[in-house]
Parts: structure tokens; C-alpha cells; sequence
């Protein structure tokens, strides 16, 4: 019998949950994402891995991946997004269909599915219940929950849903997991040292004024120009922080910089959770957006973590039976 927990693990994006993943115990038997940046990036950082770069929508590779115990994911969010239309299934963005249909070639003994608040709308309730529906005539027990990543040690704002659905036979191993019972670090805590890495003099009184948690991260659209932190209230939010939400900066403030400094594209990642040696794949524009639309890595170690531990309690109480 195998000893680690697999993956195949679907619109990997630039491997936040993937680090989430690994962090729970969790192989990667495979990584489909359509994206050749975010495909870069995970070449880059883990070269190891088998990332398959294409449409999901035409991925035909399901046979290769018989036998994983999860199927992973985080789907496209815009067709459930406030800030976009809410088409949901209406959305030709949706992946859920193609998801489910990979679910059903493969019979993964869980699925972990990582999306945005507004798919817990009224709107999407049938769509909710008829995703839930074929996957309990699959056999599997499913179920939504949102989660805030600041709940996890995560310094930002980031409500995320995340479905859950494992094989009726191990489902009653399943809890999902607490909020840590410390509060995670403030901004100016999180990102001090790198606002002070060039010598910048003013780096401890913004230290002092980022005192707050980070509004959402958001990684903007490919249709709207170079990267900036969110609408309009966002960058209020942000500014409150003394962080200037325009766009992105190249290098952390110099020793005489004066006025409100922007985030690097570092310091936007470490504010999601990743690890400070991931590096991202492209330009300042491209890298950003792949940290913006990422999944918290602790987050989603958390959820997979209780996955792994009910996957492997139920592999004992069969090996003791």
C-alpha cells in the first residue's frame, strides 16, 4: 500500500495551493493550469512536478491519474465574483462541469475546491445544491464552508469558500479546521523588514501606522492595464495603511523616500502566505496578478490537512479491521 496521499490537482495557478498541499503531506501526481506564466512559475519552483499546461476543458488525461486521492483545485472565480456579472453556470469561465466530469473518470477519494464569497449568494443556491447533488450520486458527502484566511495566521482579509466532498465511507473522519487562536501579525509587523531593506528612514513610523490586517489582495483583470490593489474602496483601505494601492513597486522604498510607499511583488506574496523562496515567473505585472489570484497557502493547508487526516485514519481503521 502506498504511504503518501496524491493529488491531481486542477487550474493550479501559480502554487498557492499546491504549497498548502504539500504542506498537508500531499504528493502531486499532477498540476493542470492553462496559464504559461503560472505554469513557469511552478516549473521554476518545483521542477519535480508534472505541471500540465492547457485547457481543462479539453484535458484528456484522466486515465493517467486512476488512483489519486484527491482531486484539487481552484476554479475560475469570475463567474461568481461581485465584481463581475454573476453568470455562474451561464459563465462559459465555469470549470465546474469539466471538474465533475474529471471527478467522475477518476473517483478520488476526496475533492477540495477553493473558490470566491459570492458563490454562497442566493443566486447560485440551485447551482450550490445541484454541484453537491451529483457528486452525493457519485457517492460522495459534500458540503461548503467559508473560511477567512486571517483565521489561519494569514495578515490579509480573504474570505474564501471551499467545498469539500469525500467518499461516503470515510466522510464521518472529516472536521473542517479551527481558527487559530492567535491573531495574525499586522502589515507593518508582517512586511517591516522588507519597507526597511534599503535603509529607508521612515520605515518604523509606517510600521507603527500599518497597523491593521491587509484588505483583500486582488490580482486584477488581463483586460484592464498593469496591476494595482483593487477598486476604489480597497485602495482607501489601503491607504489607511499608508500603502499607495496604484500599482506595484519595483524595489522597497530608499533611504529618503517620502509620501505613502507601494507593495512590491514580494511583499504582496508574503502578505498571501507564501514562503519567502517562492519566486514568481514573468514580469512585474504578470507576477503580481499570479500572486493576487492566488489561494493562501496556510489556508489550504489547513483544510488539506484535515482531508489527509481523515483519508489515512480511515486507511488505519481498514488496515485494523
Amino acid at each position: 500500500m502506498k504511504s503518501a496521499l496524491t493529488t491531481l490537482e486542477l487550474c493550479a495557478g501559480a502554487g498557492g495551493q499546491a504549497l498548502g498541499l504539500e504542506g498537508a503531506g500531499i504528493e502531486h501526481a499532477g498540476l493542470v493550469e492553462i496559464d504559461p506564466h503560472a505554469c513557469a512559475t511552478l516549473r521554476l519552483n518545483r521542477p519535480a512536478w508534472n505541471v500540465i499546461e492547457g485547457d481543462l476543458n479539453v484535458f484528456a488525461g484522466a486515465a493517467a491519474f486512476q488512483g489519486v486521492d484527491l482531486v484539487s483545485g481552484g476554479l475560475p472565480c469570475p463567474p461568481f465574483s461581485k465584481a463581475g456579472k454573476q453568470l455562474g453556470k451561464n459563465d462559459e469561465r465555469n470549470l465546474f462541469p469539466a471538474a465533475i466530469a474529471l471527478i467522475d473518470q477518476i473517483r478520488p477519494r476526496a475533492v477540495m475546491i477553493e473558490n470566491v464569497r459570492g458563490i454562497l449568494d442566493a443566486v447560485f443556491e440551485d447551482y450550490r445544491k445541484y454541484i453537491g447533488g451529483t457528486l452525493h450520486k457519485l457517492g460522495y458527502t459534500a458540503g461548503w464552508r467559508l473560511l477567512n484566511a486571517s483565521d489561519f495566521g494569514v495578515p490579509q482579509l480573504r474570505p474564501r469558500v471551499i467545498f469539500v466532498a469525500i467518499q461516503k465511507e470515510f466522510a464521518g473522519q472529516f472536521a473542517w479546521p479551527e481558527p487559530l487562536p492567535e491573531a495574525p501579525r499586522t502589515v507593518g509587523e508582517t512586511l517591516h523588514d522588507m519597507m526597511a531593506s534599503r535603509g529607508w528612514k521612515g520605515a518604523k513610523a509606517w510600521t507603527e501606522r500599518a497597523n491593521e490586517i491587509a484588505p483583500t489582495i486582488v490580482g486584477g483583470s488581463k483586460k484592464h492595464g498593469g496591476p494595482d490593489l483593487g477598486p476604489t474602496r480597497a485602495k482607501r483601505a489601503w491607504a489607511a495603511l499608508g500603502v499607495d494601492g496604484l500599482g506595484i513597486a519595483d524595489e522597497p522604498p530608499p533611504p529618503d523616500f517620502v509620501g505613502m510607499p507601494r507593495l512590491t511583488v514580494p511583499m504582496a506574496a508574503r502578505l498571501q502566505g507564501f514562503p519567502g523562496d517562492w519566486t514568481f515567473a514573468g514580469r512585474k505585472t504578470t507576477a503580481y496578478r499570479q500572486v493576487g489570484n492566488a489561494f493562501p497557502p496556510p489556508v489550504a493547508q489547513a483544510v488539506a490537512g484535515r482531508i489527509a487526516k481523515c483519508l489515512t485514519a480511515r486507511r488505519r481503521l481498514v488496515r485494523v479491521g
